[in-house]
């Protein structure tokens, strides 16, 4: 099997970048992507080129580290599933593949196809935490937390924080991450604490990292991983309005 693969390059985030085009032959259908970026590297380094820099960790559909837009699409073709889930069965025999980073004014290009995500950390360090203390695992699963409730908290608390709902968005707008986040604590009775001026801080500073706003076009969910519904974005505003007529 063989593709040619167009692939943003890019030093650093001052640098313009731009794509290049690499022919790569040699390729297994039943390979994933983030393999055949391997193998391509490998080639590259045999040439003493610089090899394509890109993130990756567990490439078990788990850790949301691998981050690319492939031929448009973030995580590349298919619902449900991350990069390192994509296999080269999905593309055609010559076919030309378009590779880039996420696409946001609040993810820098660090180089080539990496980008900074730490502006969705610091959204979590505004509020996603508890500070109640609920002792040991024993004691923590004491605690009674209806069936309805306990599943929709773990639907929310499934996101894995990769930026895909923000890569697909026109607008580059985190809700869904927020919304996911927010909601899985507010569910729960250790998240009480805090609900009160979670969903306030964390969308405050949302904003603060540049993120866009919600035009409700649910490319969030078409994109996410773990198909996190739209619906906790409602969830979200619900929390943030209750959030900011409350004085605490």
């Amino acid at each position: 099997m063989k593709v040619t693969l167009r692939i943003w390059r890019q030093k650093n985030a001052q640098d313009p970048g731009g794509f290049v085009t690499y022919e790569k032959g040699g390729l297994v259908p039943d390979m994933s992507f983030l393999e055949a970026l391997d193998q391509l590297n490998q080639d590259l380094s045999t040439r003493g080129e610089e090899p394509v820099a890109f993130d990756s960790d567990c490439r078990e559909g788990i850790c949301g580290t691998c981050s690319l837009v492939i031929n448009g699409d973030a995580h590349g073709p298919g619902t449900g599933k991350t990069t390192c889930q994509v296999y080269m069965r999905e593309f055609r025999d010559g076919e030309t593949i378009t590779v880039e980073p996420w696409r946001a004014k609040a993810f820098p290009v660090i180089r080539d196809l990496v980008t900074d995500r730490s502006a969705l950390d610091r959204v979590m360090q505004a509020g996603g935490f508890v500070s109640v203390n609920t002792g040991g695992a024993p004691d923590a699963n004491a605690l009674p937390i209806g069936k309805a409730e306990q599943e929709l908290a773990m639907d929310a608390a499934a996101c894995i924080g990769c930026g895909a709902c923000v890569a697909s968005c026109k607008n580059a707008s985190a809700m869904l991450f927020v919304a996911a986040k927010v909601s899985q604590l507010a569910l729960l009775p250790q998240g009480q604490p805090e609900r009160k001026r979670r969903a306030v801080e964390m969308v405050m500073q949302m904003d603060a990292e540049a993120f866009g706003g919600c035009t409700n076009t649910y490319d969030c969910e078409a994109a996410c991983p773990k198909q996190i519904s739209v619906r906790f974005i409602s969830q979200l505003n619900r929390e943030f309005m209750r959030g900011s007529a409350t004085t605490e």
